[in-house]
């Protein structure tokens, strides 16, 4: 008998007749996106009888809960992969970069949430919610290319421009996105945590991840030792918005800034119609799924509100300067939204992986 660790059966929802069930990896199971895919897929019932979790070195023997079980993270090898049907890479990009050729050569679908892959040939960067907006399905391939998780500022921002050009054309756009601490992983939100302990007790900062103050401060540039700048994390969202929105879909100004803060997207956008904006028209149009118009104050975006939700929050403000101009105040869980983007990405790829029974 085998001494190999098997992982545990992850239970579901009984699943639609005649539904496959699918092997599943998350690489980077003990990140923060890797945990919120777990979720997701629990969530959503994604019709899996095995969920492997993998990581490096220091989360080996690590006890993570899937669904209602509890299972070990192991250890990333090549032959991991074998007879598996997605592979979720919510791991470093070093990590990613290393073993997704791996995971394809094994037969795979690969979701990439590392954005290492977003510029191999064959990758793909995408967002379902757009792809379904703007009525483009995917067509269905034996092995397609990875699917790189669009970012979800991105997400958030091509969404609205998106609804909005219902209730008008849209002649110029500007954002200020607020970028939280869990961007950039758990190491992120512990050096977030730290400088706003040491600050309090008059103790040195740790700058290893940011490379400057972020703690009871707003910047929006870090500090010349700090990798990826903010710089570069504002271009790959541009860079996204433009592979994800419509075509002809307005090119909005873009302003990334760290906020001291742990977790959630918080977005300013001023856009300018081609005509007065009407508020109820405009509320009209942009209502739907994925997107919850507040009402009272209590109700009002912020990151906190957001938390644990994948619906965008957000409320519409008249601009009291120009006619054809408002503001939308939005606010979304980044780890959320991510990982139900990597999810129904694997959900759309499923199609073309028929299974009549489990290898």
């Amino acid at each position: 008998m085998s001494s190999e660790f098997k992982p545990a059966v992850v239970p579901h929802a009984e699943p639609a007749r005649g539904a496959q069930l699918y092997r599943v990896a998350i690489v980077g199971a003990a990140s923060l996106k890797g945990k919120e895919v777990a979720e997701v897929l629990n969530d959503r019932n994604f019709p899996s009888v095995d969920v492997k979790l993998l990581d490096d070195d220091e989360s080996l023997g690590q006890i993570e809960a899937v669904g209602e079980e509890v299972t070990f993270i192991q250890k990333v090898r090549a032959d991991q992969f074998r007879n598996l049907d997605f592979s979720f890479f919510a791991s470093d990009p070093e990590c990613t970069r290393n073993m997704w050729k791996a995971a394809r050569d094994a037969g795979g679908a690969i979701v990439d949430l590392s954005y290492a892959l977003e510029d191999e040939p064959e990758a793909q960067v995408r967002s379902p919610w757009l792809e379904r907006q703007l009525g483009h399905l995917p067509t269905p391939e034996l092995q397609p290319g990875p699917a790189v998780v669009a970012h979800p500022a991105a997400v958030v921002l091509a969404l609205l421009l998106q609804r909005l050009s219902k209730a008008g054309v849209v002649t110029q756009a500007a954002a200020t996105v607020f970028q939280p601490a869990s961007e950039r992983g758990q190491k992120g939100m512990d050096e977030l945590h730290e400088q706003t302990v040491n600050l309090l007790s008059f103790q040195p900062m740790p700058k290893n991840v940011f490379d400057v103050q972020v703690a009871f401060n707003m910047v929006s540039r870090y500090g010349e030792k700090a990798a990826p700048t903010l710089g570069e994390i504002q271009d790959r969202i541009m860079k996204h918005y433009l592979r994800i929105a419509a075509e002809g879909a307005v090119v909005p100004s873009l302003m990334l800034v760290q906020a001291p803060i742990f977790h959630g997207h918080a977005l300013a956008v001023h856009v300018r119609l081609g005509e007065p904006a009407d508020i109820d028209r405009v509320s009209g149009a942009m209502a739907g799924e994925h997107v919850h118009l507040t009402g009272s104050a209590e109700e009002a975006p912020s990151n906190v509100n957001a938390a644990g939700q994948a619906d965008v929050q957000l409320s519409i403000l008249p601009d009291a300067a120009q006619p054809n101009g408002l503001w939308l105040w939005a606010a979304s869980d980044n780890l959320r939204v991510a990982a139900t983007t990597a999810v129904e990405c694997a959900e759309t790829m499923a199609a073309s992986r028929p299974r009549g029974k489990i290898q």
